[in-house]
């Protein structure tokens, strides 16, 4: 039996971090929503007690380091299921890029083998298990477009944004999310983005006031250890785009675009210096 699953990639509309608790992880506030740009996955059956993970990127780990291994062998131990799964991972999704690649990855191989081996699990229990995993698999795990709380597992879905273009590009550079949230000084930071405003927009279906609510706290930290992200976002304001962000801890940047006339300017002119960049849609 084959079963196949879409792992799309998120962006944060908004991100805000508000404290350092005391079990280590930030309290943070952010809203996420879906873009077109997905890894795909193909899962098959074994009839032997085994996890084996294969992918056409050769960049990657295939072992207990990867997101999606550690989700199958979670469910594998936590439902006793005694059979195998051969998992097959297209991944189109840039690596360490504040995407979310590896989370949506956990996320549709919950979902897949919740399938797969018709074990009948619920959402939330799915989500659940995704917390397990990481702070992005719950959400990861339903889609759509939510505001994320505590450490990102607490979810509150709103309505998707306007339907529009999203341009992203990511320059060849690694961020570390350990250092950037390490170096992040939550309470010294002046100015928050709201999530009530972009909520708000977001319930009005209003693109300006969603490009206008737009904003990262850890843009700040990124941009100082990376000046190059920040023009990285200048290029794609100067280009057309309507509103710029950094998605998560970074590096990627994304532009969100109301008219398709615009995309061929922006992604030639970012083409010219950065090599990853992709013009999609939002999931809506």
């Amino acid at each position: 039996m084959k079963i196949y699953e879409k792992a799309p990639a998120k962006i944060n509309l908004m991100l805000d971090v508000l404290h350092k608790r005391p079990d280590g992880y930030h309290e943070v506030e952010m809203i996420m929503t879906m873009v077109d740009l997905a890894d795909r996955l193909e899962l098959n059956a074994l009839p032997r007690d085994t996890i084996i993970i294969s992918s056409q990127a050769g960049y990657i780990p295939l072992d207990e380091k990867n997101l999606a291994f550690q989700a199958a062998k979670l469910i594998k131990e936590r439902y006793n299921v005694k059979s195998g799964v051969y998992i097959h991972l297209d991944k189109k999704i840039p690596v360490a890029a504040g995407l979310a690649g590896g989370s949506s990855d956990a996320a549709a191989t919950l979902r897949g083998l919740n399938r797969l081996w018709q074990l009948d699990i619920p959402e939330e229990e799915l989500m659940d298990l995704g917390a397990e995993l990481g702070s992005d698999v719950p959400f990861c795990v339903t889609g759509g477009t939510a505001l994320a709380r505590g450490r990102g597992e607490k979810l509150t879905r709103l309505p998707n944004p306007p339907q529009c273009w999203v341009v992203l590009a990511k320059l060849p550079i690694n961020v570390s999310t350990a250092e950037v949230y390490g170096r992040l000084r939550a309470n010294q930071l002046t100015e928050h983005p709201s999530a009530k405003r972009m909520s708000k927009a977001l319930e009005n279906r209003s693109f300006q006031d969603v490009c206008g609510e737009l904003g990262n706290v850890l843009e700040g930290v990124t941009l100082q250890m990376h000046p190059e992200v920040a023009h990285l976002k200048d290029t794609m304001l100067r280009l057309g785009a309507d509103g710029v962000l950094m998605s998560g801890s970074g590096p990627t940047v994304f532009g969100l675009v109301s008219k398709e006339s615009k995309i061929p300017r922006i992604y030639n002119g970012l083409r010219g210096f950065c090599k990853e960049v992709y013009a999609v849609r939002l999931l809506t």
